[in-house]
């Protein structure tokens, strides 16, 4: 199974020159002639976000931007893992992968090195989106309904179970309808394959569910239910309330109180050279204002707009390119090496466990993966966040 979800598309194992034989240079920026960049499939935000920037580093730099769209979390990782990719417009999956947790607890993955470059957080919201003639109007009426899954995709499958705790629900309580895409899994709600699928609310495929037939909701998650979000950051602890105005049926003057979390979030692996790092969050950061209105999110990659101290850490070119912009401080630089060491520690923890004469069973692996894990965040008094 696990081999199963690492498939990629065609278009993904396309033979990819990451770097060519000049680079192309403005100011102190240097970027390579052509760089690849991997993202959610064709028409999501993420998608439409990376294009934005990639016309952007064209126009401006002259470096040409492949941008590489994969259907779940493994996909978009194994290009840059194996260095066809320079950059992935990622999810939560991003802290996942670090973790070393779901399908990235296979013995083909284990945890991954992956640092931010730069995330944005604008006026959507993240959340299960519902086919409105379900009736649902509340997350708890969500019980005995069909809720799309992706093969593999743990970051989106996880965050539908985050948002279904809000409400006191679990897996046990819903239909799980698998799908192979994200793609697949939004265009299953319009064809009545499955009542709620997960989503930042200015996803091409939930405008498209906003004006089939079905139509579109999304159940509230009320700021003040303490409760509610106690029970939804145990199992998604990378979430948080937020006033969102934008987006499938959404509008200022139409607010929904939802959760988000950072999305699209620019990552890379810590292998990655601090310069050309470096170059590619200077560019993001100098030539906003060509891209910020090319999607819907786009404006949320301001320097000025980064979530600060978050669950993974910023590359050390990221972090040079935001210093300069005067976006950065010394709390951050203490949580920033916090994560390093925190990296550090489950790397060797993975390297302890594959030498021992793991299982060759699956499921077995990753059971006694678990635990060697938990044990030794436990011994450097780290925090699991997967109990």
């Amino acid at each position: 199974m696990i081999r199963r979800m690492l498939a990629l598309s065609p278009l993904v194992l396309t033979s990819l020159s990451l770097v060519a034989a000049a680079p192309a240079r403005a100011d102190d920026v240097k970027l390579p002639p052509t760089m690849a960049m991997t993202a959610y499939d064709t028409g999501t935000a993420g998608f439409n976000i990376t294009v934005g920037v990639g016309k952007m580093m064209k126009d401006k730099y002259g470096s040409d931007v492949r941008v590489l769209p994969a259907g779940n979390d493994v996909a978009r990782l194994a290009p840059l893992r194996a260095k066809r990719a320079v950059a992935s417009a990622m999810g939560s999956g991003t802290y996942f992968a670090q973790e070393g947790v779901f399908e990235f607890g296979a013995k083909e993955w284990g945890p991954q090195p992956l640092q931010l470059i730069l995330s944005t957080v604008d006026c959507n919201g993240a959340s299960l989106g519902v086919a409105a003639d379900t009736g649902v109007k509340q997350l708890k009426d969500l019980k005995g309904k069909r809720v799309g899954f992706v093969v593999g995709s743990p970051a989106l499958n996880q965050n539908s179970l985050a948002v279904l705790a809000f409400a006191g629900l679990t897996q046990n309580d819903i239909k799980v309808v698998e799908f192979a895409s994200y793609g697949a899994m939004w265009k299953g709600l319009v064809n009545n394959d499955t009542d709620a699928a997960f989503a930042t609310t200015i996803t091409g495929p939930a405008k498209e569910a906003e004006t089939s037939p079905r139509g579109i909701v999304w159940p509230p998650l009320p700021k003040d239910d303490a409760a509610g979000w106690e029970r939804m950051k145990k199992v998604g602890s990378f979430f948080f309330p937020h006033l969102t105005t934008c987006g499938a049926g959404i509008s200022k003057e139409k607010p929904i109180e939802l959760g988000n979390y950072p999305y699209p979030i620019f990552v890379t692996y810590a292998s990655q050279p601090a310069d050309l790092v470096y170059s590619i969050t200077k560019a993001m950061i100098d030539g906003y204002d060509a891209y910020k209105d090319s999607a819907p999110g786009a404006s949320g990659l301001a320097a000025d707009r980064q979530t600060k101290n978050w669950v993974v850490p910023v590359h050390p070119g990221a972090v040079k390119a935001l210093k300069e912009a005067g976006q950065w401080t010394a709390e951050q630089e203490a949580h920033n090496n916090a994560l390093f060491k925190r990296q550090e520690a489950l790397a060797s923890a993975w390297a302890d466990y594959t030498k021992g004469n793991p299982p060759s069973d699956e499921k077995a692996f990753l059971d006694g993966w678990m635990k060697a894990r938990a044990a030794a965040l436990a011994k450097a008094g780290m925090p699991n966040g997967f109990e």
